[in-house]
């Protein structure tokens, strides 16, 4: 059976405290490189169809999507959510959706550079693991690879190495640190989503706890099928951690399992993609920060 995708962004509540059973978590960076000096807080969630309802569940039936939501940290669940997604003829989102907290310059708000890991070690591990098993094996010729909305590291296996790793983000400082990139750009995607690269150029692309800050999410999605070489491959990854004033407001609103829908829509609306596939790498759910996957193929024809 299809999984119905709903048309629910059209009944809002207004924002309440705490009510959302998977909270996004609000960080806050101290000058250490590790979380365990950094302190999280929940943030407050606008409220969807009632307290406690999620935006999952009206993608599909309720029991499924109960089914889902009571095991989103069940190895397994999330990874369904993505199969036979009947979407809706047109882009379901309202421009409401990508409004932010604070809409003052990204520029101004990386502007200091926040030498920190915004998932803790264990999501970090996963994520290095499945970036591992994935990618073009090291020093593959003519392989290059974009980290997008990068900045001090990549996550990358250790001694990753190609011709060409790029690393786009809003903080220069970050960027020169990072040791994995054999160049980088300082450019606002919420500004100009277009990206300044040839067609075809790049084997994969990658995105880490940064998908929920993008307010023209199409239109770089778009850009990033452009640059991808057919077959190329692009990554999204998230927690449940963000700078919830900078999150967009469909994001700081939903869940976990909701926030998989919503990246996978951006793949299918932006159009030229594989059907978009979820992936729950969590690696001690329950006990450490959550780690999703959601990832896609160019096609070779577009």
């Amino acid at each position: 059976m299809a999984n119905r995708f709903p048309n629910i962004l059209h009944h809002r509540v207004p924002i309440l405290a705490g009510v959302h059973p998977n909270a996004c978590f609000t960080h806050f960076s101290t000058s250490s490189k590790s979380l365990s000096s950094s302190r999280y807080y929940p943030a407050r969630r606008r409220l969807v169809f009632g307290v406690g309802v999620s935006f999952l569940s009206q993608f599909i039936n309720m029991s499924a999507a109960n089914s889902i939501i009571a095991s989103a940290r069940t190895k397994g669940s999330v990874d369904q959510i993505l199969e036979n997604v009947d979407w809706p003829e047109q882009f379901p989102f309202r421009d409401e959706d990508f409004q932010r907290f604070d809409e003052s310059s990204d520029l101004v708000f990386y502007e200091s550079p926040r030498f920190v890991t915004h998932i803790d070690d264990p999501a970090i591990a996963a994520l290095t693991k499945y970036y591992q098993e994935v990618f073009p094996p090291s020093n593959t010729t003519g392989v290059a690879l974009l980290d997008m909305c990068s900045s001090w590291i990549s996550h990358y296996p250790p001694g990753y190495k190609q011709e060409r790793i790029v690393g786009m983000g809003l903080n220069e400082e970050e960027l020169k640190a990072n040791k994995v990139l054999t160049e980088y750009l300082v450019q606002d995607l919420n500004v100009n989503p277009k990206l300044p690269f040839e067609d075809n150029t790049f084997d994969v692309i990658t995105n880490v706890v940064s998908v929920d800050y993008l307010t023209k999410p199409i239109e770089v999605f778009k850009e990033m099928r452009r640059i991808l070489k057919p077959g190329g491959k692009a990554i999204m990854s998230f927690s449940n951690r963000c700078f919830f004033t900078k999150a967009i407001s469909i994001w700081t609103s939903t869940g976990d399992a909701d926030h998989v829908m919503i990246v996978g829509a951006y793949f299918h609306y932006a159009g030229g993609f594989e059907p978009p596939q979820a992936l729950d790498i969590s690696p001690n759910p329950g006990r450490s920060d959550p780690m999703y996957i959601v990832h896609s193929s160019k096609l070779a024809t577009a």
